[in-house]
């Protein structure tokens, strides 16, 4: 996305006459694929809701401009990598500075405190180019609240732009300085260089791509190949003559292969891999093809000046249109958009990215402190990135006073889960801020010190970790099962700190304790079920005094809650070790968050669930007549429902940090009710 100009390909073909004003060498076409590409980006976003491949156009129109650059200067008076991260700096910063300014005071005012943690820690990987990694590490966190995309998650392409516009030069430098002391010819030795960093990084991306493609679409390495074919045609495009009437069928066939990409293919699931071998050749076949000089060339379309302007447009465009987007879809409370809608972000985009153009990326670009050739441009770059992270270390600061809060046992404005005994007495003050605060909310899960953790001698993906218990512990219970068992931590640990027992965890994202994993991808169906099986050796082997595990499934509205087989089978295998289980009836799964609603609606009977279209009337379990006598069930669907409702807020604590997790704190408060239904049970 990078707007670099299009002048700095240097080629044998004539200009046309409406180029001749034009600096030597330009090539209007390529600004005519930047809009054309930024085009069906914005249009697929924002209607659409697919990826269209328009940056993979990106990724190889910057390999073409970057590396014809470096060649010329390697074949010349030499890379002077100063000069070329100067220019590098103030065609990047000042519109990616001034946008990620302004998207820090939008999220500000409107963007929900739920979602504030997360866009701070973006705001700030995107300022430092490094948006596509704190994506991966954000998804690879299961508990990250992914519902809605960040506010500046389009930042990842920039990011590995980014990163390629550091990198590539001191590589092909590298390349460089071996040719010439080895005796190699320079081009050819870069020719060599490029096309193994093309196969490589290809081979590494579809790899990578059917084995984790979340992972692998923001993977650095897994787009190197993508600038690299761009560089391979700045390499090869002056050795290879190709007759105008071929070059004009070449030119529509990549413009039409462009348009029906994001049609044809499955973009967000199959990319990168070799599906993006489509959009990439398609624009390398629009370069090659060049000025033909054709009335019936693409290119004829591609130069004029409309699409020259809209080309120069594209990185501000790129920048402004995806916050617009998300602010409006968070605004209105919407998943779509529609016609006027769409139309509404697009204008107020194309609005914004023309002041950011005229008022700042051509003023900085041309100012005297920008030209100088070896620090001014960093001055500039300074001076736009200080206010991003003063103002970003100001939401920071407001996030954390906001969130801080301390659930202290038996206060009377807080009771959380003892609301809802008969009889209690509520003497509180109902109008308090509820806790935790909603800033803090997605944090509001179970911890794992990972102090007490290692992993398991039958599985390495299986990680027992023990909580601090005394020496010669009173009981060991065994907590075993995915992040709705682990999510009993907060209500087990005051338990277990009063009367002396040991924990000890296992838990696995989406895994549950079962010998049929439910899981779809059959990858992860069968890591789950190996993980099952070790989980149960371990489990024979430290004999605890109890198993606690969920024991029900499909709480939601359009499920029929139901305790599967395989659950039934890991008991029984339990029960002729003699190990007493805790099976525990799940809790409701929403389409959204709850404490979304409240914070957008307030309290009320629109944030309220009837209960009798989440909860069977009779618990499956108990209906059962398979399930061993070593199983315990554990009912605690009155703690976080009336007979007729689940609500979201109960005793002022919110029930929900996500839209099927409870909330630690509304856990802790279950804590006195968790301990009396298993000593009671258990008869301890």
């Amino acid at each position: 996305m990078g707007r670099l100009e299009a002048h700095t390909a240097r080629v044998h073909r004539r200009q046309t006459p409406a180029a001749s004003t034009r600096p030597p060498g330009y090539r209007p076409e390529i600004q005519g694929l930047r809009a054309l590409a930024i085009g069906m980006v914005v249009i697929y976003h924002v209607w659409v809701n697919r990826v269209s491949g328009g940056v993979d156009v990106f990724f190889l129109t910057s390999g073409f401009l970057v590396h014809g650059q470096l060649v010329r200067a390697a074949t010349g008076r030499g890379i002077e990598l100063g000069r070329l991260w100067n220019r590098m700096v103030r065609r990047l910063f000042p519109a990616v500075l001034t946008v990620l300014a302004a998207v820090v005071v939008l999220c500000v005012v409107l963007l929900p405190e739920t979602r504030w943690n997360i866009t701070i820690r973006q705001i700030l990987a995107s300022a430092m180019f490094m948006e596509n990694w704190q994506l991966i590490a954000d998804q690879t966190d299961y508990f990250t609240d992914t519902s809605a995309a960040s506010v500046v998650q389009n930042y990842w392409s920039l990011s590995i732009q980014g990163q390629f516009f550091l990198f590539w030069p001191v590589f092909i430098g590298a390349v460089v300085l071996l040719a010439r002391k080895t005796g190699r010819d320079v081009v050819f030795a870069l020719t060599v260089a490029t096309s193994l960093a093309f196969a490589a990084s290809l081979c590494f991306s579809i790899a990578l791509t059917s084995a984790d493609q979340p992972t692998a679409y923001f993977h650095s390495l897994t787009r190197v190949w993508e600038f690299a074919l761009g560089g391979l045609v700045a390499l090869l495009i002056d050795k290879i003559a190709i007759r105008r009437w071929l070059r004009v069928w070449l030119g529509w066939l990549g413009v039409v292969g462009l348009l029906t990409c994001g049609a044809i293919l499955t973009v967000g699931s199959v990319f990168p891999g070799y599906a993006a071998l489509w959009p990439t050749l398609c624009a390398a076949a629009i370069i090659a093809a060049g000025s033909t000089e054709s009335r019936w060339g693409a290119d004829r379309w591609l130069a004029s000046a409309p699409s020259d302007y809209f080309g120069r447009l594209s990185f501000s465009l790129y920048l402004w249109h995806w916050p617009i987007l998300v602010l409006y879809l968070t605004v209105r409370g919407q998943a779509e958009v529609g016609l006027r809608g769409g139309l509404l972000v697009i204008g107020l985009s194309l609005l914004l990215s023309m002041l950011t153009l005229h008022l700042v990326e051509d003023p900085v670009r041309t100012s005297a402190s920008g030209q100088r050739a070896r620090s001014g441009s960093f001055r500039v770059a300074a001076a736009g990135l200080v206010p991003v992270l003063a103002l970003t270390g100001g939401f920071a600061l407001l996030s954390a006073e906001r969130g801080t809060y301390l659930l202290v046992a038996d206060d009377p404005d807080y009771p959380g889960a003892l609301a809802m005994l008969p009889g209690f007495n509520y003497t509180g003050t109902a109008s308090v801020a509820l806790i935790p605060p909603l800033v803090s909310l997605p944090q509001d899960f179970a911890y794992i010190d990972p102090d007490g953790c290692q992993p398991s001698e039958y599985l390495d993906s299986l990680v027992i970790c023990a909580s601090e218990g005394t020496d010669v512990a009173a009981r060991t219970i065994v907590i075993v099962g995915d992040s709705h068992a682990q999510q009993y931590l907060a209500a087990l640990t005051p338990i277990a700190e009063r009367r002396g027992w040991n924990l000890m965890i296992m838990v696995r994202g989406a895994c549950q304790f079962t010998t049929e994993s439910e899981l779809i991808n059959d990858a992860d169906r069968e890591a789950c079920e190996a993980w099952s099986r070790a989980a149960m050796r371990e489990i024979a082997d430290l004999d605890p005094d109890a198993v606690l595990t969920i024991g029900t499934r499909d709480v939601r509205t359009d499920r029929e809650e139901r305790t599967p087989d395989g659950y039934v089978e890991q008991w029984a295998a339990l029960d002729e070790l003699g190990i007493p289980v805790l099976a525990v009836r799940d809790n409701p799964r929403f389409d959204a968050p709850p404490a979304r609603c409240v914070e957008r609606l307030g309290l009320g009977p629109q944030c309220e669930t009837p209960r009798a279209r989440l909860y069977a009337e009779r618990a499956p379990l108990t209906a059962r007549a398979d399930v061993p006598d070593n199983v315990v069930f554990l009912d605690f669907t009155d703690l976080i429902c009336t007979p007729v409702i689940c609500p979201p807020v109960i005793g002022n604590v919110l029930v929900y940090l996500d839209d099927n997790h409870l909330s630690a704190t509304y856990l802790a408060t279950m804590s006195p009710m968790v301990e009396r239904a298993i000593l009671e049970q258990l008869g301890w």
